[in-house]
């Protein structure tokens, strides 16, 4: 049975098996953030951002179809996009569509997912490297990481800097590789089934939070409601 972040935060005083309760847990080597749904509660934007993309070109769309693009490659939803909104729009343009719609209403307000900022400040005090790893293209990024402090991120990777997106597991194996950390010892943190196949694919264990879509359980995966209360110490015991 997999154990949940709770478990693992409420275990008696004891502490794990064979752990001295004196010694403090090892901080993770390495940590591996996606953004979308993750960081930020963007995904709203994207999807008001594809129903006005469906009404311009008199194309249909749905909750359903938008929810299926959760954690994509861009360019793959772009495809997905003129195949089932049934628009005769090219996919590299309709991704460019979006990022202007979504870009547009992410430079009025970012909307961060509760705890995602106190987390990424208790890493950085704690020296814990930290890598982005999103399928977002860098101009959309860019709006979001002017929120935070410089150097809160050692590494970037966006979609429009690999060859193949999420799931397969070049997006976290190059996050690692820039970190100079082996993904083994990375810990991800995750809100799809996407992302998660993804950083699983790359050896690293995942702190799964899902957020819009329910994500299935599986091997090296640790399941949490928010990422609220968390800091450095508190992932050191996953």
């Amino acid at each position: 049975m997999l154990a949940s972040m709770e478990d693992i935060l409420n275990t008696e005083a004891g502490g794990p098996a064979g752990q001295n309760p004196d010694v403090p847990a090892p901080l993770p080597k390495a940590v591996l953030f996606d953004m979308d749904g993750t960081l930020v509660d963007t995904e709203p934007y994207w999807i008001a951002t594809e129903y006005a993309l469906a009404e311009k070109y008199g194309g249909t769309w749905s909750n359903e179809h938008a929810l299926n693009l959760v954690g994509n490659d861009l360019l793959e939803s772009g495809r997905y996009i003129r195949e089932h909104m049934g628009i005769d729009v090219e996919p590299a343009r309709i991704v460019e569509e979006l990022l202007d719609g979504v870009v547009a209403q992410v430079e009025q307000q970012v909307p961060w997912c509760p705890g995602a900022v106190e987390l990424l400040a208790s890493l950085r005090d704690a020296g814990v490297p930290c890598g982005l790893v999103t399928m977002s293209y860098r101009r959309f990024v860019a709006p979001i990481l002017a929120g935070l402090p410089e150097g809160t991120f050692d590494a970037i990777v966006t979609g429009d800097t690999v060859s193949q997106g999420k799931p397969h597991p070049e997006p976290y194996l190059k996050g690692a590789a820039l970190l100079g950390v082996p993904p083994e010892q990375c810990l991800a943190v995750e809100d799809s089934n996407t992302g998660v196949r993804s950083a699983v694919a790359a050896g690293c264990t995942v702190l799964v939070v899902p957020n819009h879509v329910p994500v299935l359980e599986g091997e090296r995966r640790i399941f949490r409601d928010t990422l609220q209360g968390l800091d450095a110490q508190a992932l050191a015991q996953i």
